[in-house]
């Protein structure tokens, strides 16, 4: 059976290709148009590297002067000298223009859904329709969607994992006056087309192997569902928390769902913080750095990934950097929410 693999770059594209079993993974991606920069081929150059996030591999031969044994213990490996044995993930620090690769698919979905979740934030659900093949992404990932009756696009991160329905979810927040803002609640209506692009980002769930801390600020929830559906779809043997952090309680969202986590995922915590509260909130208050345990950060080492507006990510940077420097493994994404 074929193993599916993803290509993740500098500037944020992923492609997905099938390998054959026992296949080296560059005559794979050769097969399927993938030009990955290559001189030797016969391990030794180190020009075909890249680093495998997620899945099981082998490599054939590794010059030592290619990729040292710290290199090969961080999962850096030889496109030309690997063999996966897995669904895998690969991510080159490089632009796929270096490729000649074809840019993220531009795809057509129907509004099956639009509710309000919370006083800001409403989730907006699109069919890609099950006649075409399934979109593949990596959680945590986005989409542009192109506004309907516009010619603004927007960039939304999936609120879930890829399903073979090609059903797709998307948290937005509800602006005063912004584009998107003004579509979903004046003129969304189930069977609205809307065009995308996607998949877009380099922000995605790696392999697990240490404990996660996942934190989001508002609608950053969004990746952290799909990465959230994906560990509680395939299972996950670390424990996981969760940190969710808004301005005022009414704009927390999807509480339901993030309590059934609880039930899917073993080990699973929760902690929601509000930095704005009215007098009546009684859960933790302020920003949520403050309310991170700094002794069990130190005590092992741990994966956190963090999306959200640039202010809450860079605090935390600067939080970890005084408190956790050397303990914790971070990705984020920072997103800039559009005032139009």
């Amino acid at each position: 059976m074929n193993h599916k693999v993803a290509f993740s770059f500098a500037d944020g594209k992923t492609l997905f290709f099938p390998v054959q079993p026992n296949e080296i993974l560059l005559d794979a991606a050769l097969r399927n148009g993938i030009n990955i920069p290559l001189d030797c081929r016969e391990g030794v150059c180190g020009t075909c590297q890249g680093r495998c996030e997620s899945g099981d591999y082998s490599q054939d031969y590794v010059d030592e002067e290619a990729l040292s044994s710290q290199d090969l213990q961080q999962r850096k490996m030889l496109t030309c000298q690997t063999r996966v044995k897995s669904d895998a993930a690969f991510y080159f620090d490089f632009a796929s223009s270096l490729c000649n690769a074809a840019g993220p698919d531009q795809l057509t979905a129907t509004v099956s859904a639009v509710k309000q979740v919370s006083d800001s934030t409403a989730i907006l659900h699109l069919d890609l329709g099950q006649a075409g093949p399934t979109l593949d992404f990596l959680p945590g990932q986005y989409a542009r969607l192109l506004i309907p009756g516009t010619g603004n696009k927007r960039s939304y991160s999936f609120a879930n994992r890829p399903s073979v329905s090609n059903q797709l979810q998307f948290l937005i927040r509800l602006l005063p006056d912004g584009v998107m803002s003004n579509y979903i609640r004046e003129r969304c209506q189930v069977g609205d087309q809307i065009a995308l692009e996607a998949p877009l980002g380099a922000f995605y769930l790696r392999h697990v192997t240490r404990p996660l801390i996942l934190v989001a600020g508002g609608t950053g929830l969004s990746a952290l569902l799909g990465m959230l559906d994906e560990l509680a779809e395939r299972g996950c043997e670390q424990p996981v928390h969760l940190y969710y952090g808004v301005r005022d309680a009414a704009d927390l969202c999807e509480q339901a769902r993030i309590q059934a986590y609880g039930q899917r995922i073993p080990g699973f915590r929760y902690t929601e913080v509000v930095s704005d509260p009215s007098p009546h909130w009684t859960g933790k208050r302020g920003y949520i750095a403050e309310h991170f345990d700094a002794a069990e950060l130190r005590d092992g080492e741990v994966d956190m990934y963090v999306c959200g507006p640039p202010p809450m990510v860079e605090s935390i940077k600067t939080w970890l950097q005084a408190q956790a420097p050397d303990s914790v493994h971070l990705y984020y994404e920072k997103f800039t929410e559009s005032n139009t």
